[in-house]
């Protein structure tokens, strides 16, 4: 069993040295991967009443990218993994720059965790189309995939054009894991296909109870994956 520790990201207000001791501390504890979570934008309580969690313009989300490659130096051996990165509202080429560079940085030791995401004012604020977003990941998957193999690329697809280009330094590894996160139909049926990985839903914020029936039941949603 590999066991990770999630990054409290609002917790730790202005203070780098936390976010350094934290790393540390879970690695040295023996933890195998540390998990960080993905948001751009909050939103206030008065013209967001509906929007629960701590997604508020007063709660810290580090941005995971250069969270990430600021701790690459600072450890030896855990991995990072984001859980989720909102893919679609991120600029595909630039995310996967981003990304082979921590895991280059941090000798191969990214994992990308991604989804589609739920908040549409994050995807208004980043000029990108919530309405396709799950079809365009897919594409975006690919684009990355290619990008991280090959050292010039050529693709051309319904949202990207690349001609003879490619990022240097490649990734470590060529290529990165991706896996899924979420557990709706069109995300294990994306999963069976190109995933690398699963994620599914789980509570972080409040707390976990164990006795809480879940919404869903994961080794009936594993036997469905295998089907599809």
């Amino acid at each position: 069993m590999r066991l990770g520790a999630v990054f409290p990201s609002y917790e730790m207000e202005d203070d780098p040295a936390a976010v350094r001791d934290f790393a540390q501390a879970v690695e040295g504890m023996g933890f195998d991967h540390i998990l960080f979570i993905d948001h751009v934008l909050g939103v206030s309580d008065e013209d967001y009443p509906d929007v629960q969690g701590p997604y508020r313009y007063t709660h810290r989300f580090h941005e995971p990218f250069a969270v990430m490659a600021y701790l690459a130096g600072l450890t030896e051996r855990i991995e990072f993994f984001t859980a989720i990165l909102i893919l679609p509202q991120r600029q595909t080429v630039l995310a996967a720059k981003q990304a082979a560079g921590v895991d280059y940085l941090s000798g191969g030791r990214l994992r990308l965790g991604v989804g589609v995401g739920w908040h549409e004012l994050e995807f208004d604020g980043l000029n990108e189309n919530f309405a396709n977003r799950g079809r365009r990941i897919e594409e975006q998957i690919a684009v990355m995939r290619a990008l991280w193999t090959q050292e010039l690329v050529d693709f051309e697809g319904e949202w990207h054009t690349i001609r003879k280009a490619g990022i240097n330094p490649l990734p470590v590894q060529r290529p990165i894991p991706i896996w899924f996160g979420g557990e709706a139909p069109p995300v294990m049926r994306r999963l069976a296909r190109i995933g690398d990985g699963w994620m599914p839903r789980t509570r972080i914020f409040g707390g976990w109870d164990p006795t809480e029936r879940r919404e869903f039941d994961t080794a009936e949603i594993i036997d469905r994956m295998h089907q599809i």
